[in-house]
């Protein structure tokens, strides 16, 4: 990757990413009233990061309200720009069947289609960007990228997906990040992209009426990938007698895109492909049906402790370490199954958690490449970013959106995101960032660069002896550069 630095400027620059490297920052915590530093803590989990002035404003109201407003987004109003640029990206409005047939390169497709072909995605990510910088409902937005990355389904050129995950963020991710658990495993289950994308769309029982050439056989992909990856774990406790047995029972789901037959959002459940036998699943018996086979063994997934310990380790990892503290994780797993999976249950006993709140653990986490570019748009208060120019800093930076193939989705641990090539990418950024490089031109309107005052106010007293120590020492043109590539930026 070409550099942007001058020789001048790459020693000061070079200093703050070995800083950031050792992780040489601690935050304190005060019994008594709050600090910046629990307050910074507190934003840079639950939300996407601190923006200007919001220190202050906490100070005022205070952390629990601020938590509990969080838990419950219905109750937070919305900045009428963001509802309104959210209201000109039509294609998130439309169902999947909707969207094939005005955007997909199939044989009848109109021409030229090039362009059009890609809106549904260009739209979806523009939308989770000015959701995730301008939104009010900052937790909402952080357990909608938690849970697609956890049920994740690869937007591939060639692949049909490119036009329906963003559908499937909307439709299927979006509507049940803080309900109940059970809830998306149906969702996600029934939508196309993961039809798709696992290949259960092609799930067929051998010698069944609607067995042909192209589809006669059991494929087991999503069977596989729903226990190990999206319920129980992979040390879960099931056995290949099991994902075998799972993918019987889903033979059938699949989808039509047409419109004739199936729900709006193109699931369909096709009974002549479905194997009818009685199964026995994790030990439990299933008699032979139709549908309703597969939505009990999502039941019994959705119950299951190794379910519960497997979702809350995750959600343990995201909000508190890498390692998280397995008696918390307990905890959690305990409130999961108490509640029947109810996310926002199982968040507020995480949030209230001593661990959580403990002072050892704040900024421990090193950010993935969207958490940081995010967070950093979002303390240097831009009225207009440029999402196009920020959607491609994040494919210069390896996280591009909607585009990860693996069924794993992307990491958000440190090992995969911490090293010498990443953080010059990221300090490079920033300076680019501070220069206005990631504004949106608006007619005459000149680019302009952050002021590195400003940002100091926004970061109050968090920042550390060595940070400061850095930043004081350098160029007044490269300060608000530092700011945005120190310590303090790259954790949470």
């Amino acid at each position: 990757m070409a550099t942007i630095f001058k020789s001048r400027i790459w020693l000061p620059l070079l200093s703050v990413a070995l800083i950031v490297s050792a992780g040489l920052f601690w935050l304190t915590s005060n019994t008594h009233a709050a600090t910046d530093e629990q307050i910074w803590h507190i934003l840079t989990r639950v939300s996407y990061g601190v923006i200007p002035g919001e220190l202050v404003r906490l100070q005022k109201t205070g952390i629990s309200a601020y938590l509990q407003a969080q838990l419950d987004p219905e109750s937070i109003s919305e900045p009428p720009q963001l509802v309104q640029q959210l209201a000109r990206l039509k294609t998130l409005q439309l169902t999947s069947v909707e969207i094939s047939r005005q955007y997909s390169r199939g044989k009848k497709a109109p021409s030229p289609v090039k362009q059009p072909a890609r809106m549904p995605l260009e739209e979806a990510i523009q939308a989770k960007l000015l959701r995730a910088i301008a939104s009010n409902r900052q937790l909402q937005e952080v357990m909608v990228d938690f849970w697609f990355n956890h049920f994740n389904v690869y937007a591939g050129r060639s692949s049909p997906i490119l036009y329906w995950a963003g559908n499937y963020e909307e439709r299927a991710i979006r509507p049940h990040v803080l309900g109940h658990f059970r809830d998306l495993l149906g969702t996600t289950a029934r939508h196309p992209a993961m039809l798709h994308y696992l290949n259960n769309w092609r799930n067929t029982a051998p010698n069944s009426p609607g067995a042909t050439k192209k589809l006669k056989g059991l494929n087991e992909n999503y069977a596989r990938e729903l226990m190990e990856l999206h319920s129980l774990g992979v040390d879960g406790g099931y056995t290949q007698a099991d994902i075998m047995t799972l993918a019987r029972i889903f033979t059938g789901w699949t989808y039509d895109l047409t419109g004739l037959q199936g729900d709006e959002n193109g699931f369909y459940f096709n009974a002549e492909r479905h194997d009818r036998t009685d199964k026995v699943f994790l030990g439990m018996p299933i008699p032979g049906g139709g549908i309703e086979e597969g939505d009990r063994a999502l039941d019994i997934l959705a119950r299951h402790p190794s379910t519960a310990h497997h979702i809350s380790y995750k959600l343990a990892q995201y909000f508190v370490a890498d390692t998280p503290p397995e008696q918390l994780v307990k905890r959690l797993a305990e409130k999961f199954l108490a509640t029947e999976g109810d996310i926002r249950a199982v968040l507020a006993t995480l949030f209230n958690s001593p661990e959580f709140n403990e002072a050892k653990y704040y900024g421990s986490k090193f950010k993935t490449p969207y958490q940081y570019i995010v967070s950093a748009v979002r303390a240097a208060g831009l009225q207009n970013p440029d999402l196009k120019a920020i959607a491609r800093s994040l494919q210069l930076l390896e996280m591009p959106l909607y585009q990860y193939p693996m069924p794993n989705g992307y990491a958000n641990t440190q090992d995969i995101w911490l090293n010498p090539d990443a953080l010059l990418r990221r300090l490079n950024w920033a300076t680019s960032l501070t220069q206005g490089h990631m504004q949106e031109k608006l007619g005459k309107q000149k680019l302009t660069s952050v002021d590195a005052s400003q940002l100091r106010q926004t970061f109050g007293s968090t920042l550390s002896d060595s940070t400061q120590t850095a930043i004081n020492n350098s160029l007044p043109e490269l300060q608000a550069a530092l700011l945005l590539g120190s310590p303090e930026m790259m954790h949470r």
